[in-house]
């Protein structure tokens, strides 16, 4: 459905693609109704978001204070120390309304999933850290791939930060055994029944990217694996729990979630990436159900 900011609040009665903004779309859902927020904002890469940047009053930029999320005031110490670089600040001010909104969608035992490129990763968990509470801090995830351009000069990037919050320290879900096991990487150093078993995944994830011939690929162009959102659904959601994507571009979380039998609430403003999603969401022709009879991605 295309929402817009004048609309009624949506209800959590069915799946829902909302085509906007997502900051009015986030700030009229329901309060604490999500185990699980996946955020996979675009990347800072020289190129500001500005045109949904957070502006600050003279009086406000003097002392630091700022009107946030429903009207809240509260100091913002990180973007006054990086107003000197308009950029990244401006970027960060774009993701801080966003970050509190939906910190005040996850419901207590919930968890957010901040996915970021390296080279801002350590600036947006400072940013986090003010938002949830350092003790809120879960994890920091690497997934890395090795797929693109290897310079020469450098060692090559092949990696993705995503970094892990709760809601309520202690109180969060967690489902360890609904994880996918991974092979050991040494198998005759423990015994033929661990090693057939396999080992629960640590903070290092390798995953590849998604194959260019692959059954999953849309030919959006930032479109992340299914298996890693799936790692993620299972991990921090409850079976028919409601899952949130606010940047959702081709909607890999959504067709996890419901290949996993959750619920979910995709955000996108861009009419490309709503397009997409509908086609890969909707429901499959009773003809083609059996997934033995459908053509060849």
């Amino acid at each position: 459905m295309r929402w817009q900011a004048s609309d009624e609040q949506p209800l959590l009665d069915d799946d829902l693609i909302l085509h906007g903004d997502n900051l009015p779309a986030l700030a009229a859902l329901p309060r604490a109704s999500f185990d699980l927020v996946y955020l996979d904002p675009p990347f800072n890469t020289g190129r500001a978001q500005r045109r949904d940047s957070l502006t600050v009053s003279p009086a406000a930029a003097g002392d630091g204070n700022r009107t946030g999320f429903g009207g809240r005031r509260y100091s913002s110490r990180l973007l006054q120390s990086l107003s000197y670089d308009d950029s990244f600040a401006d970027y960060l001010g774009f993701l801080e309304p966003r970050l509190r909104a939906c910190r005040e969608l996850l419901a207590a035992h919930g968890t957010l999933y901040f996915h970021i490129d390296y080279r801002e990763s350590h600036y947006c968990k400072l940013l986090l850290d003010e938002i949830f509470g350092r003790e809120a801090f879960l994890n920091e995830l690497i997934w890395a791939y090795d797929y693109g351009a290897k310079p020469r000069r450098r060692w090559p990037a092949k990696h993705d930060t995503i970094l892990v919050y709760v809601r309520t320290p202690g109180a969060h879900h967690f489902d360890t055994e609904a994880v996918d096991r991974e092979p050991y990487m040494a198998p005759g150093l423990v015994t033929p029944e661990k090693a057939a078993r396999g080992k629960r995944p640590t903070d290092v994830w390798f995953h590849t990217i998604v194959p260019t011939n692959g059954r999953e690929k849309t030919g959006y162009p930032t479109q992340k694996p299914e298996g890693v959102l799936r790692r993620i659904v299972a991990a921090s959601s409850r079976p028919g729990g409601w899952c949130l994507d606010p940047f959702a571009g081709s909607g890999t979380l959504g067709a996890v979630c419901r290949a996993l039998g959750r619920r979910y609430v995709l955000i996108d403003s861009s009419p490309t990436a709503i397009e997409v999603m509908r086609r890969r969401l909707s429901p499959e022709p009773a003809e083609l159900a059996d997934p033995a009879q459908a053509p060849s991605a």
